[in-house]
């Protein structure tokens, strides 16, 4: 079985380049931060896991947060400090290479908040042992924001299907392994069972329900109209049932009790 740390350096130099950079990736990001946004405040003290290449933590260091910021991958961590090189001195994030299932290792106990986007914990077997260890972290009242890849989303359905590959469009109803990693599709419903009693859900939105997944990029970014209207409407209708339960992501935003 591949170690997932070696899985994740392949992907650490073309990840912005893929994801981040892009249409579609872009609004994702931005529909994540304008939760941070919401919950966070500046001066608070943020731990982020699966910090992939720093995107995240640079932007909530300018929000005015003070961000330790970790992921299994040194070489993510090694392109999150190049882009993190430039930051003012009072900006600096504490990056260090870090498992889920290491968290419990982590230095302090006092974090105001925590972010983990874009799946980080689909790659974690024991939903309930890390929801254990991160309560440990987090002041009672902190908020935890998840974003995790959920188990049914239409656009996926169609679009593989439309390209006559079944196996593909239905791959998130079953466990699957991803460069030798299995990878977990649990539901909203499961993933707030396995963070309670520690943590209390406040609130669950879409990310990627009417907007398109991101493979979708290369075909769909000629059509930035309706990229744009479907983002609009997402955005407006995003914690409405049933776009959480639908969607390429759902943000879970949990608070520590």
């Amino acid at each position: 079985m591949a170690r997932p740390d070696h899985a994740f350096d392949a992907l650490a130099e073309a990840y912005d380049g893929q994801f981040t950079r892009t249409r579609i990736g872009s609004a994702m990001r931005a529909a994540v931060w304008a939760r941070c946004a919401a919950r966070f405040r500046p001066g608070s003290r943020i731990l982020e896991m699966n910090c992939g290449t720093g995107e995240d933590a640079r932007w909530l260091a300018g929000q005015g947060m003070q961000v330790v910021a970790t992921d299994i991958s040194a070489r993510m961590i090694e392109v999150s400090r190049r882009k993190l090189a430039y930051l003012p001195e009072n900006q600096a994030v504490q990056l260090q290479v870090l498992a889920w299932e290491q968290l419990e290792s982590l230095a302090g106990d006092s974090f105001d908040g925590m972010l983990s986007n874009f799946g980080g914990l689909n790659c974690v077997a024991d939903l309930r042992s890390a929801a254990a260890d991160l309560a440990r972290k987090l002041k009672p009242g902190a908020i935890a924001i998840l974003c995790i890849m959920g188990p049914r989303v239409p656009w996926e359905w169609l679009w593989f299907l439309a390209r006559g590959r079944p196996g593909a469009a239905f791959r998130r109803l079953r466990r699957r392994d991803w460069s030798g990693i299995p990878i977990h599709y649990p539901s909203i419903a499961a993933t707030a069972k396995a963070f309670t009693p520690g943590f209390r859900l406040l609130r669950a939105g879409a990310i990627g329900a009417l907007l398109p997944p991101p493979y979708t990029e290369y075909t769909l970014a000629r059509f930035p109209r309706l990229l744009a209207a479907l983002e609009r409407l997402e955005r407006r209708w995003e914690a409405r049932w049933p776009l959480p339960q639908l969607a390429d992501h759902y943000l879970l935003e949990l608070e520590r009790v």
